[in-house]
């Protein structure tokens, strides 16, 4: 049966909505705030809900922060592969809502941050898993070595899913020289797709990304509410989005990946696959916190046109 295995990092998100982001040295009042499990979470909730069983290789801390992140997976039904770190714990991110549901991040990372070749030399990798890695996972030095060797030396049919996320602005890091000939499904929103490729349109990126990237890779890039653009062997079709009332855009673009890559290892064609993410994450937006993806019954509903439920 295909996995997700996914290489990134669970935090903590402490998530607080606010009507807006204070001024340099100011101050606001939240109307609410909560501790949530966040991160690499996201992604494999998303995919968990909607029948691909996900196993997450990266570190886990041993505090308070690193018991609310297991029991989370552990209450999704995500396999946890390592050990608890002895010396640290789960690293923190604040997540911040504003009115206008835009979110702002700050992160702290902690134990998710580290990761050796001995502990992924146990893993091991059946012929139809789907491996997902972020970008965030080549900017920590105790972990992008260890986790490229791995990465590279996988077999070639094993699917390899990368999201560069926000902090991954270029091609020219070795990192990124390194990762790009072998990333199959590259997936991202608009904003990170224009950063990472210089250019000023989607329609570009997609074209700079097919330059830059394998030949055969399959380029997804969200484009908010108007849903997404999936592109192949240089022929692109835009999937349009669901009309729904955002409350919190926090964890939609992770609903979207985690849905994606799983209906894509349950045999979907890839605009079947993206109109079912493009589903999740209209959904996702219309609820609180950060994993918020919904499962297999409640996309089916709004793919068929029975509208939003929750």
């Amino acid at each position: 049966m295909p996995r997700m295995l996914h290489t990134g990092q669970v935090i903590v998100d402490l998530v607080m909505s606010v009507e807006r982001l204070p001024n340099s040295g100011g101050d606001v009042l939240a109307q609410s705030a909560s501790f949530e499990a966040g991160g690499g979470f996201n992604v494999m909730a998303a995919a968990q809900r909607n029948g691909l069983p996900v196993l997450y290789l990266g570190r886990h801390g041993n505090g308070r922060f690193g018991e609310l992140a297991r029991e989370a997976m552990r209450a999704e039904g995500i396999q946890v592969t390592l050990e608890a770190s002895r010396t640290e714990d789960t690293g923190l991110c604040v997540a911040l809502t504003e009115a206008t549901a835009e979110r702002s991040f700050i992160s702290y990372i902690g134990a998710e941050g580290q990761l050796s070749a001995e502990d992924l030399a146990g893993v091991a990798v059946q012929a139809d898993d789907s491996v997902y890695v972020s970008g965030y996972s080549l900017l920590h030095a105790g972990k992008a070595e260890a986790l490229l060797d791995w990465l590279l030396a996988l077999p070639r049919a094993i699917r390899l899913a990368f999201d560069p996320g926000p902090l991954v602005d270029s091609p020219d890091s070795a990192a990124m020289r390194r990762l790009l000939p072998r990333i199959d499904v590259w997936t991202s929103n608009s904003v990170e797709a224009l950063r990472f490729t210089g250019t000023s349109t989607i329609a570009e990126a997609l074209q700079r990304l097919h330059e830059g990237l394998s030949q055969e890779v399959l380029l997804v890039v969200r484009d908010g509410p108007q849903g997404c653009w999936v592109s192949q062997h240089g022929h692109s079709a835009h999937v349009p989005g669901f009309k729904v009332q955002a409350v919190d855009s926090n964890g939609a673009g992770d609903a979207h990946a985690g849905v994606f890559v799983a209906a894509l290892a349950q045999g979907l064609e890839p605009l079947q696959a993206a109109r079912r993410a493009n589903a999740a994450a209209a959904l996702a937006v219309t609820r609180w916190g950060p994993a918020t993806a919904p499962g297999t019954a409640e996309v089916d509903a709004l793919v068929n046109g029975n509208g939003v439920h929750g």
